[in-house]
Parts: C-alpha cells; structure tokens; sequence
C-alpha cells in the first residue's frame, strides 16, 4: 500500500536519508523543512539517486514547524508523519534553551495538534539517548532514568510525555526513537556543534587539527544512517493497537570510546593519505557542559516491538562515510 508521508526536517542529515528511501519504494512524500539546518544539497542529492519519476511525487513546504498555520496545511490528506525537525544539539540548548524549547517543544505541539485535526493516527518522532541524562547503568533499558543535563535532554523527554498524553486522551500510534550517535553521508561537519564523526572527518581532510573534548575515555554508541532508517520504517509500518505510546532505543548496541573511535577515522586517512604524509593525532580539549560520559543501546525493545537490530558494521560504516566527505569535499 502506497501511502502519502509527511515529512518534517525533510532537507537535514537524517530526513533526506528517509525522503530518499521513501520515494524509492513508490510513496508520495510531503517535505516540510525551513533550511535553518537542512540543506539544498542534500535534496538535490535525492532528486539525482532516486530519479525523475519518483522526485515528482515529492513536493516541499519551506516552512519552520513553528507555524502551526503552514503545518497544518501541509499535513492535509496526510496517512503518515515521520517527525525528524529539531534543534538539535545539547551546546546549543544551553547556550539558548528557549530557542531550542520553541522548536523542539512548541514545534512538536504543533505536529501532534496537525496530526490529530487532519486525523492522522500515527505519527513516528525522532527523541534521543540523551534522556538518559546522567544514568551510568549500561547497556541503557528505555525504563532506565538519569537527571536529564540540558534543555536539549529536557525537550526531547517533554515530547515522550506529550506522545503519550495524546495517545492516550485521542488514541493516537505514537513511536519515539531514541537516537544514539547516528552518523554516515549528508552529515553537516561544519559550525561548533557538528558531530564529531563528520567534525573529524572534515578535519582532518582539510589538513586540520582534531579537538577531542574531555579525556577521550567516553564512550558512544554510534549507528549508521541507514539503520535509522530502517528503524523508522519498521516503526512507521508495524501493527500496534490504538493508543499506543512506544519510545524505543535506536543504536548499535555496541560501544567505543572516543580515542577509539579517531584512531579508526585516522587509519581511514592513511587510505588516502600521500606517500610520506604524516598521520593526524588527536587534541584533547575540555569537556563540553551536559556531556554524557558513556552511552550505549540496549535495542531489546525495539527488536520486540517494531523488529529492529542495526545490521551495518562500524568499521563498514565509517568507511563510506568517510569516501562520501572525501569525494564531496565541496
């Protein structure tokens, strides 16, 4: 059954992954995105893997989830949201928390309500591992709880409580995945909150000195975008009863520490390194304010409830990940 899809974050990192393989398997898909963090490039990227037929069963609203007005319109005649626009990085929450609540909060508000008037039951939404906050029991259960260490954690864990209140007062399918680190293509490694995978990547092809912040010893549960993906359609077409309200974790369910991980982005760089050229070292830098200092999935729930276990090797991943940056440069 083709269905017609709402998109929100359509032109960012993750969303032009899930546009891509939703036009490529026959749906209609409805983009809403304000380009604050999204990117020309990544759509044009989409329109040339996935090809004139299927590009024109896309359209685009070049809207911020803000406006609920826009939103609204645009979630008309609308089977499905896939909900993946947010602000999303923990440095700049602290530095402007009602900025970050305005999108985040307010913004997903916005999705439920336009959901719920143009009687869409269900709607799948990015959250995030940083609700875990500060918990150090590993591997991280989604009944497992920390202090939450930042606006960023505090919106993401404000949109779990308001998917499980709509579900619950207008029985509405709500599922939450719980990112830990995703990266792979597309991936923005520019400005101060990049990822550090990109960060890293485009560092050190641009000749650059690579910043580890805090001692290197923490650990990150990294998935690739392709899982994310998978997850998100598995999510978007599994049965649940109405009413349902599911925050399930999305990693690897694997862990490696950040001095780990640059040593395998380096060895990378010796693959296309020149004859004689010096291999990057790391720097380390002070640690970043609401920081976890380990994080790792455990993805039982999600394999029971929407059937999903990330299946792209790491080592793999980073492989194309880094030959996506080294011939896209520009």
């Amino acid at each position: 059954m083709k269905n017609r899809i709402l998109v929100t974050g359509a032109a960012g990192f993750i969303g032009s992954h899930i546009v891509e393989h939703l036009l490529g398997e026959g749906h209609t898909v409805v983009g809403f995105d304000d380009f604050s963090t999204g990117r020309e490039r990544n759509l044009a990227e989409v329109q040339a893997l996935v090809g004139a037929e299927a590009w024109s069963r896309f359209t685009l609203h070049r809207n911020t989830i803000s406006d609920f007005n826009e939103l609204q319109k645009a979630a008309q005649e609308v089977d499905l949201v896939v909900h993946q626009a947010a602000l999303g990085s923990v440095p700049l929450s602290i530095e402007d928390p009602r900025g970050t609540h305005n999108v985040n909060v307010t913004g997903f508000l916005n999705i439920l309500e336009a959901a719920r008037i143009n009687k869409i039951r269900r709607i799948v939404y990015a959250s995030s591992s940083s609700v875990y906050g500060n918990c150090h029991e590993m591997p991280l259960r989604e009944e497992s709880a920390g202090a939450v260490l930042s606006p960023y954690a505090a919106s993401k864990l404000i949109n779990e409580i308001y998917a499980r209140s709509y579900a619950a007062a207008y029985g509405m399918e709500l599922v939450g995945l719980r990112y830990f680190n995703v990266f792979g293509p597309r991936q923005d490694p520019n400005g101060a909150y990049a990822a550090v995978i990109p960060k890293w990547i485009n560092a050190i092809l641009s000749n650059q000195p690579v910043i580890i912040n805090g001692t290197g010893e923490n650990t990150r549960d990294f998935c690739f975008v392709t899982d994310v993906v998978r997850a998100n359609i598995q999510a978007a077409s599994v049965a649940l009863p109405p009413g349902s309200a599911l925050a399930l974790n999305v990693g690897g369910g694997h862990r490696i520490s950040l001095t780990e991980l640059f040593h395998l982005v380096a060895g990378l760089a010796g693959r296309h390194a020149a004859p004689g050229e010096v291999l990057p070292e790391p720097n380390y830098g002070p640690a970043r304010p609401g920081d976890i200092l380990h994080s790792m999935a455990d993805v039982t729930a999600a394999g029971k409830k929407i059937g999903f276990l990330a299946k792209c090797d790491l080592e793999t991943s980073l492989k194309v990940t880094f030959e996506w940056f080294a011939s896209n440069r520009a």
